[in-house]
Parts: structure tokens; sequence; C-alpha cells
């Protein structure tokens, strides 16, 4: 099941809710992956980047409602197709540091991204199994 699909058809009144084993609700899921990918589009191309604090800065703290949650996912698709166009443009050198962060590369970040992504969308698909079986 991708990503999209997830949260696509994601039964909206269980967004808000949790289960035991998963900390989160699906909705800070959603937003914590939202904001940490932002997160990483800025330090890819901002030189006056600055960190952000853990982990205030990356998890909600209010609950939302389906027009929240419908806008944070095509948020996260218009950032995800920002990285896409970033990785497929062959103007892009993958491999060199980051200008204003000699330590790390494109690659780099995109693979960090991409591990943090496959983790969190686990959990939303064991959440919307959960949640399916309750309707």
């Amino acid at each position: 099941m991708t990503f999209d699909r997830t949260v696509t058809d994601f039964p909206l009144k269980a967004i808000n809710k949790k289960v035991s084993g998963i900390p989160h609700s699906p909705w800070y899921l959603l937003e914590h992956m939202r904001r940490a990918q932002r997160d990483i589009i800025e330090f890819i191309k901002d030189p006056n980047y600055r960190e952000r604090k853990w982990p205030e800065d990356y998890w909600p703290t209010e609950e939302a409602d389906a027009d929240t949650w419908s806008q944070s996912f095509e948020s996260f698709k218009a950032d995800r197709s920002e990285l896409v166009r970033m990785v497929e443009d062959d103007g892009t050198d993958l491999f060199q540091a980051i200008a204003h962060a000699p330590d790390y590369t494109i690659f780099r970040e995109i693979i960090i991204l991409a591990n943090h992504h496959s983790y969190h969308t686990g959990q939303l698909v064991f959440l919307k199994r959960i949640f399916d079986e309750c309707r």
C-alpha cells in the first residue's frame, strides 16, 4: 500500500486517535512527516538555514479536522514533488557537498528522508488497517 493511498482514504473519524504500541495519532504522523520533509528541503536550499527545535518544531500539538488533514497531505505532496524535481534535474549533483553544509550531500538527505518516511508510512498503514477493521 502506498503512502498516498493510505492517506487519501484514511478513515477521517480516526485521524486523531491513538492505539497501544504507537504513541502518535495518524494526524501527528502525517504532519510530522510534512514538517520533516519541509525542513530537509529548507536545509538543502537555504544557505541561511537555522536548525529547528526538537521535538516541538517537528510535531503538532493540536488535533486536526478533515480540512487540516487534507491541507497537510497536499502540502506534503507539493514538497515531495519539489524534491523529485531536484533529484531529476540534470544540473543537480546529488553527491556534491551542499555549499553551506559541506559535510552533507543531497543524496544523504534524500536517503534519510526516504528511511524516515518509510518508517512512518508503515505506522500509518498499520493504523489504517486497525481503524478499517473497526468500521
